[in-house]
């Protein structure tokens, strides 16, 4: 017999108990269950609930359950039902049912399931916004590493302006940080505890959720006891955190599988992070870079996936919330692993900055600067400016070179209004280095954004 099956006079179909039973995902929060556990019996203990004797048989019994699971020794029975049974038959088999029956008193599984996932997810959380901090560490180095290796920026994937390698390596430290402020403040919006809501309403025992709430980590009980068992907005947040860094790490795939072509050149991925063809005995295949891109897709339906599930639940529990799991579980293996090696995989890419200098010279990059030098030092309007510019480039172009290559003489002869010192400020360097505004390329600027990523990293 089922523990819940008293009112019950058939035995559940065999078809039933295997649909219905979640033991064997769940079993991954037995840590999260008997943490819970051990909190929940010692405020029952506190409240006079437990005596001294049965509080203390009941932790030895949670501890040596937990002993059984951490060993891999532990049997797990589909008609258990879920890891919350499981661990109450396995207590009452170790302490006796009399005692271990006792454990459950002011709570339900509702609640229970409720804390158990929420713990699972601020653990996991924290382990991930770990992981994304020392992304940026990584981003941080090849900064502060190439201050003057110049390569070209693009929009639209054409060439744009000179910039240099350490700003884009700013650049994704930037996105980075947000997904690290964004995690952290998932995290301080679901530290509530839900245990004590018992089934919906709460319980007429005389329990201490403050208690409980601040043994396990949490700031305080979650205020409503509906709310604390209908709740799944923490796994959703947590989805779509992971979601977002995913869309930034595939960005970020999506360059390096670019740069690491024969059309760019830009990087050379480590042999350690790459595979070989089947047939093709020269290539060398960005298999990393590919397989996080890919991941993506599958992060973004687990997180379509639980919107579309707790879209139409009525209060409060719904076995429909079974469903919240697996692809919260998935999800948060894909981030860890994928943040893992791309860390490790970007600590030993090496950037060919002969090849990035090389494309800085196509072009035309530094047009804008031309436009901007015939508005500060001509008195030309910037329109006007811009239209003499595009003459300039297609000067150029006819001449079969780069804008940055053509004499004074030759800028002259497409327009008189141009001045001596034009040829300075269409060097590409020069262009690089003139962007000083706050945030942009020069090194005095990106200097400036290491030290705001170095405090970040310093926790400051």
């Amino acid at each position: 017999m089922k523990m819940w099956q008293g009112r019950f006079s058939e035995a559940s179909s065999e078809l039933l108990e295997h649909f219905n039973a979640s033991i064997f995902f769940d079993n991954a929060l037995f840590e999260e269950d008997i943490c819970g556990s051990l909190a929940h019996a010692k405020m029952l203990k506190n409240a006079g609930i437990l005596s001294e004797f049965e509080h203390a048989e009941i932790e030895r019994g949670l501890k040596a359950v937990r002993e059984e699971m951490r060993a891999g020794k532990f049997e797990w029975k589909v008609e258990d039902e879920d890891i919350h049974m499981a661990v109450e038959k396995r207590i009452s088999e170790l302490v006796g049912k009399e005692i271990g029956g006792r454990l459950h008193t002011a709570r339900s599984r509702n609640d229970q399931v409720a804390l158990d996932f929420r713990l699972f997810c601020q653990n996991k959380t924290h382990q991930i916004s770990t992981l994304v901090k020392s992304l940026v560490g990584v981003f941080c180095d090849i900064a502060k590493s190439n201050l003057q290796t110049l390569m070209p920026g693009y929009t639209h994937l054409q060439h744009a302006q000179p910039v240099s390698l350490a700003f884009w390596a700013m650049a994704y430290a930037s996105m980075f940080m947000r997904d690290f402020d964004r995690l952290n403040a998932s995290f301080e919006r679901a530290n509530f505890s839900p245990l004590g809501s018992a089934a919906l309403a709460g319980t007429p025992h005389p329990i201490d959720r403050f208690f409980t709430a601040h043994e396990l980590g949490f700031k305080a009980p979650v205020f409503n006891a509906t709310d604390g068992v209908s709740d799944r907005d923490f796994a959703l947040e947590l989805l779509f955190n992971i979601s977002v860094i995913f869309t930034h790490t595939s960005r970020l795939c999506e360059e390096l599988i670019l740069w690491s072509s024969s059309e760019f050149g830009f990087v050379t991925i480590s042999d350690k992070f790459s595979t070989g063809s089947s047939i093709m005995p020269q290539k060398k295949n960005p298999d990393v870079a590919e397989l996080i891109r890919g991941k993506t897709g599958r992060v973004h339906g687990n997180l379509f996936g639980l919107l579309t599930v707790l879209k139409g639940l009525p209060l409060a529990y719904n076995k429909d919330m079974q469903e919240d799991k697996e692809g919260v579980f998935d999800s948060v293996k894909a981030a860890v692993e994928s943040l893992v090696i791309l860390r490790e995989m970007l600590r030993e890419v090496k950037f060919n900055a002969d090849a990035m200098e090389t494309a800085v010279k196509k072009g035309h990059l530094s047009a804008t600067d031309l436009a901007d030098f015939l508005v500060r030092e001509c008195g030309v309007a910037f329109r006007e400016a811009h239209f003499i510019t595009g003459r300039c480039v297609a000067f150029a172009e006819s001449k079969g070179v780069d804008l940055s290559e053509l004499s004074e003489a030759e800028l002259k002869s497409v327009d008189s209004r141009i001045k001596s010192g034009a040829c300075e400020v269409l060097r590409l360097r020069a262009s690089m280095q003139a962007r000083k505004s706050y945030g942009g390329t020069s090194e005095e600027s990106v200097k400036a954004q290491i030290v705001l990523v170095e405090a970040f990293l310093k926790g400051e």
